[in-house]
């Protein structure tokens, strides 16, 4: 049988081609992995994180003239309420306060006198504290008193809305009670207020009873 005569140098040339191709085609599927991994990358970024939480401002403002409360959130009023406050010879006392305390179902003390929680407690279903000893935000077993200068100095509302004021208030909360007319309170409270909640508000949730003094 004749044997056909092979070409060396053709085959070696394929061979080179082969290689070339190949080695093409290394580069590329290097180059696409790349470029699917930069078009990934972003995703992984910080910057893609949740924001944080902002912090409430938050701010309860009584205007005594005016026998109203207003809780001012960032600027914005989210609650206001008809309030009664200090009687001529036991005024509410004016300045900036801080509230200390939240109590839920408060036992009310007087020389002589312990009320448990009840509809007959003077101070209501919740006690709200200031700075200032013995003075505070609370309810009342009085309502058709609400809107008059009749309390030995605390701040009442009826008992629905200190348990609203209440659910949105924290400790450290500051609390303004300013004697005179001026510029904020007539603008917060104009010439008359009805006894309405602007923003809802969650009902509290229920805390350990605690002891406290009303005035």
């Amino acid at each position: 049988m004749r044997r056909v005569p092979v070409d060396r140098g053709s085959e070696e040339l394929k061979l080179r081609l082969r290689k070339h191709v190949l080695a093409a085609l290394v580069v590329l599927a290097s180059v696409f992995s790349a470029s699917a991994a930069a078009q990934e990358q972003p995703s992984m970024r910080c910057d893609n994180a949740a924001s944080a939480p902002v912090a409430t401002e938050r701010r309860i403002v009584v205007s005594i003239p005016d026998r109203a409360l207003a809780v001012v959130e960032n600027g914005r009023v989210v609650l206001r309420f008809r309030v009664s406050v200090g009687a001529p010879e036991s005024p509410s006392p004016a300045g900036e306060y801080r509230v200390i305390n939240r109590v839920t179902n408060p036992v009310y003390y007087h020389p002589g006198e312990v009320i448990p929680a009840g509809p007959d407690n003077p101070v209501g279903p919740r006690w709200i504290g200031l700075n200032i000893k013995g003075y505070g935000i609370h309810g009342t077993n009085e309502p058709r008193l609400i809107g008059r200068d009749v309390s030995h100095g605390c701040i009442r509302l009826r008992n629905r809305d200190v348990k609203k004021l209440f659910a949105r208030v924290r400790v450290g909360d500051v609390v303004e009670l300013h004697a005179t007319r001026d510029a904020e309170t007539a603008d917060l409270f104009g010439t008359s207020l009805p006894s309405v909640l602007l923003a809802s508000a969650m009902e509290p949730k229920a805390e350990m009873s605690a002891q406290t003094n009303s005035r």
